[in-house]
């Protein structure tokens, strides 16, 4: 199961499980649209793989299968390359 992350790791924009809009790589580095699509073009700066859609979690699943609260946040944010 996936994590779920709270939060984008460059600019710790909240992520909210049951709503479109994050994008993971395969070790589930978690970042919003914003940041993956523009300033990281499409690939994670921590293993330089791709940056995928993240499945959303029907909100009726979350009581039973809650996503996770460990922000990850770069204190720097995200370069390129």
């Amino acid at each position: 199961m996936l994590d779920m992350r709270p939060g984008c790791e460059c600019c710790d924009v909240d992520l909210p499980a049951d709503a479109p809009g994050a994008f993971i790589c395969s070790f589930e580095c978690t970042f919003c649209e914003s940041c993956a699509g523009g300033r990281l073009g499409g690939v994670c700066p921590n293993c330089g793989g791709g940056l995928v859609a993240r499945p959303v979690r029907p909100t009726a699943l979350l009581g039973r299968h809650p996503a996770s609260t460990r922000r990850v946040v770069k204190a720097e944010g995200c370069q390129v390359g």
